[in-house]
């Protein structure tokens, strides 16, 4: 069975840092790529970065460029997401998501992605 569990959440000052850490187990996702995605109250869920995880290649979305790095550990089987100079509009819960192929392109939308964590909340308060 096929788990993902992100941690690393909370409360955070305008312009501190969070790193976020997903867990995977029940499958090896060292050669698929991985994303972080955010949906903060009554909006849509949106994406925030992914690793495509044999290359290590990077994409992220441009209101969370040069602030955000998203990671992979191999030893660990985690992916990582460090915040940096974090926003009051970076609240909302962070979900860690695994794709089951390879793909193509920027794989930036939430039908891309086959397993999904259960999320973790950030709040940033001004």
């Amino acid at each position: 069975q096929v788990q993902l569990v992100e941690s690393g959440g909370g409360l955070v000052q305008a312009g501190g840092s969070l790193r976020l850490s997903c867990a995977t187990s029940g499958r090896t996702f060292s050669t698929y790529p991985m994303g972080w995605f955010r949906q903060a109250p009554s909006k849509e869920r949106e994406f925030v970065a992914r690793i495509n995880s044999r290359t290590g290649t990077t994409y992220y979305a441009d209101s969370v460029k040069g602030r955000f790095t998203i990671s992979r550990d191999g030893a660990k089987n985690t992916v990582d997401l460090q915040m940096n100079s974090l926003k009051p509009e970076d609240t909302a819960v962070y979900y860690c998501a695994a794709r089951r192929t390879t793909g193509w392109g920027t794989l930036s939308t939430v039908g891309e992605y086959d397993y999904w964590g259960q999320g973790t909340q950030v709040t940033v308060f001004s």
